[in-house]
């Protein structure tokens, strides 16, 4: 799986993309993004607040409890504002 931060949670993180094999034990969004919380303090600084990020699986927005298979790639990013 490919994993893509942008914008503050790549600059939080200190990188902007990575690989990952899901582990069997996630199903979906909101259990990557806990098992990435466990990565260490810069992913939990990322990750702290779901109200302040957006998630898209294979470049379609999605909600946190859209499923995942290892073949996908998840963009995390902050919320967009227009003007």
């Amino acid at each position: 799986m490919e994993l893509l931060y942008f914008a503050q949670l790549r600059e939080t993180i200190g990188h902007g993309a990575e690989t990952l094999s899901l582990p069997e034990n996630i199903a979906d969004v909101a259990g990557l993004i806990a098992h990435l919380r466990e990565k260490g303090d810069a992913y939990r600084a990322a990750f702290d607040d779901k109200a302040l990020i957006r998630v898209a699986v294979n470049q379609t927005h999605v909600s946190f409890d859209h499923p995942l298979t290892d073949r996908d790639e998840v963009a995390f990013f902050p919320p967009m504002t227009g003007g």
